[in-house]
């Protein structure tokens, strides 16, 4: 599992996810972006690496 960053919290999505608020469902859908929204930034930080390409 990705782990998520704290640059990468969207309150919205955030507490959606984790507040006690919401229905089970709605908490699954949050936290499954926010595991995406960590997967895309992960893959587009992979070209940025110091240590290969040119």
């Amino acid at each position: 599992m990705t782990h998520i960053q704290p640059s990468v919290h969207v309150p919205a999505l955030w507490a959606a996810a984790y507040g006690p608020h919401h229905t089970p469902a709605v908490r699954l859908v949050a936290r499954c972006l926010l595991r995406v929204r960590a997967f895309a930034r992960d893959l587009a930080l992979a070209d940025h690496v110091p240590f290969g390409g040119y």
